[in-house]
């Protein structure tokens, strides 16, 4: 009989998982993750709840894309989770009872957050039907978009305009928290497939900020092709098929003698077709073409060498295969125009920083923080009361147990309760209401 075989080790670590284990953390746990969030889930209407869609959409692979919000769950329910699931950005969309679509994007755990006025927004489907071509999602939301943005900083500012230079700082670090930073010397070209492009609008010529800051938002998809090719070539290219849609296949070339029949027969649009050959295109560059090289051994090197050859490799380098490629953007939605009204220095809760249509003298802002600061103080006291209360029951209960399980050995009787006295002892225990509530009535923001 074979001798059974001894399983000695269940998982081989390599270099990386060793020192992330060290160190105590890995290396995904500094990728920005958001939760994109709809408060009231069923009195925010089906438009707001497609763009809520549309937008976690947009916002993927770092993001849940499968939240499903009940009408009981509140905001501490989500802030609660953040930590333990590595969220750092919260963006929650509500109505108000007039009607008004807003948007808050906060970063966990101390905030600040951004309080947005949704004044139009257009979903992707109806940006799909503006479009005589509109593109699929298909591998373009596996990596994050790319993060344009315009116009965020004026030379002119400071902290007397309207909108100060910090508050202008402020907005413009939070939207780069968004995705992970891009290291243009090691990420690869083929992984951005996406932009999110943000531009802040202004109202006059001038420059003037008569409607407060106002930023737009437009989310397009990345298409490259060849330049100078005719479409029906690029059909017959194995590599541009592994981009296109594998419904459509190769063109069928069963009646046809000749491939020539195919590529330059003008009455089916063929090669001599002026619109086959470009593209409408928004700029044209040129790449590397990938291309497979042979690693040659030491002896071949040397016989190359001596028969007056170059290498494989300084051939490659004195020639390399440079294509020109056409870029052009389409629009894949949402499409959004935000409006800032205020910034909270906490998570939804805090103290008010800006406001868009308030403004307070030096005097008011000092003792908007003085009933600040004493809200706050009476709030820790209120919690080291309840945590006091709580820590006495706890005693209490304690010592009544003890005290019952001595009467118990005392009494040999058996004591029978009915159902009655059973419902009775229940509601008879303390339940102290006020030790589960930490206080948040209490902590309302001030905003006149």
């Amino acid at each position: 009989m074979a001798k059974r075989r001894t399983k000695k080790r269940t998982q081989v670590q390599g270099k990386d998982d060793s020192v992330n284990t060290k160190n105590g953390a890995s290396a995904t746990s500094q990728t920005p993750k958001s939760m994109v969030i709809r408060i009231g889930a069923g009195e925010v209407g089906s438009s707001v709840s497609q763009l809520v869609k549309d937008f976690r959409l947009m916002m993927e692979p770092d993001t849940a894309s499968r939240l499903r919000e009940r009408r009981a769950n509140k905001l501490k329910d989500y802030t609660s989770m953040a930590g333990p699931l590595g969220v750092t950005h919260l963006i929650l969309f509500t109505r108000s009872s007039t009607g008004n679509t807003n948007m808050r994007l906060a970063l966990t755990p101390r905030g600040p957050t951004l309080h947005f006025k949704v004044e139009n927004y257009s979903l992707c489907k109806d940006v799909a039907k503006s479009l005589k071509h509109p593109r699929g999602s298909g591998q373009t939301h596996r990596t994050p978009p790319l993060l344009v943005m315009n116009n965020f900083n004026t030379p002119d500012a400071n902290e007397n305009s309207r909108v100060p230079k910090r508050l202008e700082s402020l907005s413009t670090t939070v939207f780069q928290s968004l995705f992970p930073p891009i290291n243009p010397q090691a990420t690869p070209l083929t992984s951005i497939r996406r932009v999110m492009m943000l531009n802040r609008e202004k109202s006059s010529a001038d420059g003037s900020e008569e409607d407060g800051y106002v930023v737009s938002l437009r989310h397009y998809a990345i298409a490259t092709r060849k330049t100078g090719v005719s479409k029906r070539i690029r059909r017959l290219d194995p590599t541009e098929q592994r981009n296109t849609d594998r419904k459509k296949g190769l063109p069928n070339l069963g009646k046809l003698e000749d491939v020539a029949d195919y590529l330059l027969d003008p009455a089916s649009g063929g090669y001599t077709s002026a619109s086959e050959t470009e593209l409408d295109t928004d700029a044209e560059v040129e790449i590397t073409e990938n291309t497979t090289k042979r690693v040659l051994n030491r002896r071949e090197v040397q016989r190359m060498k001596k028969d007056g050859d170059k290498p494989a490799e300084k051939q490659a380098a004195s020639k390399p295969n440079v294509e020109k490629r056409a870029v052009k953007l389409v629009e894949l939605g949402p499409r959004m125009k935000l409006k800032l009204m205020k910034v909270e220095d906490g998570m939804c809760n805090g103290r008010i920083m800006w406001h868009n249509f308030i403004s307070k003298s030096e005097r008011d802002v000092k003792k908007m923080d003085d009933e600040w600061n004493r809200r706050k103080r009476q709030k820790e006291a209120r919690k080291k009361q309840q945590k006091a209360n709580i820590e006495k029951k706890k005693e209490e209960k304690a010592k009544a147990k003890a005290n019952g399980q001595a009467a118990d050995n005392e009494d040999d009787e058996d004591v029978s309760m009915d159902d009655d006295d059973y419902d009775d002892q229940w509601e008879s225990d303390d339940y102290d209401e006020d030790a589960e509530v930490e206080g948040d009535d209490g902590d309302e923001s001030m905003e006149e």
